[in-house]
């Protein structure tokens, strides 16, 4: 029993409690200290909140928690900040690992190389000049390589861009520069060693805790293979998979509806105890950085580009109505305005196929409207699922994206507000390890529309800001809804999984600049602490 609490529980009429009793990994009671008396027995355990605030556990709508845990034992990128510090962290990487036949990993800011965001493999040919190197940027969209890399790929001035990406190369001589953009990563994916079973796994246990550390219980896993179901499995059969997690099977586009027999038994083998595989993801385009998200309107500088759709718009819906009537939710990639039309255009089709059959399909990202698109959101029962860290002007917003679309789109970037307001449904996700996992650092910046470390600065688009309650549904109630999980979790209610988290401080009595300061105190996984102590609150 949790008793004298702050304990937020999320239901429907939003309300408090001062108790919460757990038995068998569920919730047997909600309410007063005085009505949570008759649950406590000789052997029940009695904790003291003090007065602190308790949440239904985290839910993280779009993460990569394989990739990431992957990438963080790897050349790591991710704290690092401009080319000197790239330059440092690739160096010692690689002289302490000498026998490492490739250097891997990630993490670069496409804003530290300018418009295009295309680095150079000069700087990777001074520090490592005889082995191959391949790092992802940030956000996973462009690969920066070396000329090893290049070479054992077999890309030169003559090798034409794929379909569905861009070698970018000297504007003189033609020659690749070591920027690849979008599908044109895989010249040299194909060649780089495949993870291995103990790397996948030592990196999801990387996250679990991490994740756990958050108080995120719940995930949906952005884009899975069977390595990834196989992985989650393992630790799941070992006892050490702390996470609920809906698994988005990628779909290969550069494969035809023959696939979707390898994904329905992908879904049949694995879904089970705590993977569920019944969702796919589609990446119907890029990022607004690269010039590769798609536009309805051409983007400014380059002239007449608008990006490149993923899959053709009208096969699109013949692979999005096809999913749905095989009983898939389909989880959307879309950030340009033309893509997320496309996505939306796509679930109508299915709905005029095969009917409201409530999948909960689910765009993420989604950077970029025409505004005529915010209602069909709710009209076909799409979820907005939102990356909310990323709604606020940094160098990615003022120095990448809005000289190249002008400020009147610029008013339609992250339109959380809007969406709300439209009466659609909202989830958030983090992206990690594109931006940190920390949902509390995601929140502030939803309410602020300020860098959450640094909020100095004018709120980004201040209208579209929204409240601390909107920011907790996101996460919890409205996050289990995508994950079909809404009657087992992201509410403190009776019969739910006692998926809880303990915070240091009260959110709703803290200012909202420094709701990114919270921690979490203990995340409980069906009853059992997976992170922090009972005994120490």
């Amino acid at each position: 029993v949790y008793r004298n609490g702050r304990i937020y529980t999320v239901d429907a009429q939003r309300s408090w409690a001062e108790a919460v009793a757990v038995s068998g990994g569920r919730i047997i009671y909600v309410g007063t200290n005085d009505g949570a008396e008759g649950h406590i027995g000789s052997k029940t355990q009695v904790v003291d909140l003090k007065g602190r605030m308790m949440l239904p556990g985290m839910q993280d709508a779009h993460v990569h928690p394989i990739g990431g845990g992957v990438e963080a034992s790897a050349c790591d990128l991710n704290g690092s900040t401009g080319i000197a510090e790239y330059r440092t962290a690739i160096a010692e990487y690689a002289a302490a690992n000498p026998d490492i036949p490739w250097i891997l990993g990630g993490g670069w800011s496409m804003a530290d190389f300018g418009p295009g965001g295309a680095p150079n493999k000069s700087i990777l040919d001074e520090l490592v000049p005889d082995r191959p190197v391949f790092l992802s940027s940030r956000d996973g969209h462009t690969g920066w390589a070396n000329s090893v890399a290049l070479n054992i790929a077999g890309i030169t001035k003559d090798t034409p861009d794929p379909a569905d990406g861009r070698i970018d190369r000297d504007p003189e001589t033609g020659e690749p520069i070591g920027a690849l953009q979008e599908g044109a990563q895989k010249l040299v994916r194909s060649h780089i060693p495949e993870t291995s079973d103990e790397e996948r796994i030592a990196g999801l246990l990387y996250s679990v805790k991490m994740l756990n550390e958050y108080g995120i219980t719940s995930i949906q896993d952005a884009s899975v293979d069977e390595d990834s179901l196989k992985a989650y499995k393992t630790l799941e059969d070992r006892g050490q998979l702390s996470l609920r997690v809906v698994g988005s099977i990628w779909w290969d586009r550069d494969r035809d509806m023959g696939q979707v027999p390898e994904i329905v038994a992908l879904r049949d083998k694995y879904t089970a105890g705590l993977i569920d595989a019944r969702t796919v993801k589609i990446m119907q385009d890029g990022v607004m950085e690269n010039y590769t998200a798609v536009l309805l309107e051409p983007y400014l500088v380059p002239s007449h580009t608008r990006g490149i759709p993923m899959v053709e718009p009208e096969l699109l819906k013949q692979v999005v109505a096809r999913l749905d009537a095989e009983g898939f939710q389909v989880h959307f990639h879309a950030i340009g305005d033309g893509a997320i039309r496309q996505s939306l255009d796509a679930v109508e089709e299915a709905l005029v196929q095969n009917g409201r059959l409530g999948h909960r399909h689910h765009i993420s990202h989604i950077q970029l409207f025409d505004p005529a698109d915010i209602p069909r959101f709710k009209e076909l029962d799409v979820v907005a699922n939102f990356q909310p860290l990323w709604a606020y002007a940094d160098a990615y917003i003022t120095d990448l994206t809005i000289p190249f679309i002008g400020e009147e789109r610029a008013r339609w970037l992250y339109p959380i507000k809007s969406m709300q307001d439209s009466g659609a449904v909202i989830a958030f996700g983090s992206d990690w390890s594109v931006s940190m996992a920390n949902p509390y650092h995601q929140m502030e910046t939803a309410i602020t529309r300020k860098d959450a470390v640094i909020d100095d600065a004018e709120s980004f688009i201040p209208e579209e800001r929204i409240d601390l309650a909107t920011a907790i549904a996101a996460f919890t109630i409205n996050a289990a809804f995508v994950n079909r999980k809404e009657n087992d979790t992201g509410s403190i209610e009776v019969g739910k999984y006692a998926d809880l988290v303990v915070l240091d401080r009260n959110l709703f009595e803290t200012e909202a600049k420094d709701i990114s300061e919270t921690r979490s105190l203990l995340t409980l996984f069906e009853g059992r602490p997976v992170y922090g102590d009972i005994a120490a609150l």
